[in-house]
């Protein structure tokens, strides 16, 4: 008969430890059953960990709880005040500063600007603009400075009914220092980006400055 291996029997251990160790092994120490834990309770903010430092130092109140003449509360921020226009002087003669400013206006609307962002202004002669727009009266005129769509030509001595533009061309084409005193510094307040003035680089220096 063919032999079959003895099968091993298995044997139902009790629940708990041993009392009885098997041979040659050292009984182990039962250990307990692990059951739930208990809850902790709140802990209180003033009683310091075992072991561990005490309760930090109290966090600072935002600033819209700060006192308003702490020195910490950050200030409101001032206003800016606006920036000087760039100034641009191109040299030109009397005669040839009319001429000088048809260029610069027309290399200004080729590099974007439009054409109402444009103010230019004449300290002699008016621009042939201005004078065939003021045949048709000074109410229709004016109205197209209003509009403000297209590059407008006034006399220098109008510098005070004219309003902001980002640019200004001044055109120093007659008149005396009196004129480029007066005009000159109007036209800068005008001029929110850029100031351009097309004349003589000497008297313009004497009334704007070295800097220019």
């Amino acid at each position: 008969m063919p032999l079959f291996p003895e099968e091993p029997q298995i044997h139902e251990r009790a629940q708990g430890p041993s009392a009885t160790p098997a041979t040659g092994r050292t009984a182990q120490t039962p250990r307990p059953v692990p059951g739930p834990r208990p809850v902790p309770g709140p802990r209180s903010a003033a009683t310091p960990r075992p072991g561990g430092p005490g309760p930090g130092p109290a966090r600072p109140a935002p600033p819209a709880q700060r006192s308003a003449g702490s020195a910490g509360v950050p200030q409101a921020p001032r206003p800016a005040t606006p920036s000087a226009p760039k100034i641009q002087l191109t040299p030109a003669s009397v005669d040839g500063a009319l001429d000088a400013a048809d260029e610069t206006v027309d290399l200004l609307l080729d590099s974007g600007r439009a054409p109402g962002d444009i103010l230019v202004l004449t300290t002699g002669e008016q621009h042939p603009w201005a004078t065939h727009e003021l045949s048709f009266g000074e109410a229709a005129y004016w109205a197209q400075h209003d509009a403000r769509e297209d590059v407008f030509f006034a006399d220098a001595a109008a510098v005070a009914r004219a309003q902001p533009r980002p640019v200004v061309v001044v055109v120093v084409n007659g008149g005396g220092d009196e004129v480029y005193a007066r005009v000159l510094p109007a036209a800068r307040e005008r001029a929110t980006a850029l100031l351009v003035v097309c004349g003589d680089p000497e008297r313009v220096n004497a009334v704007l400055g070295a800097g220019v």
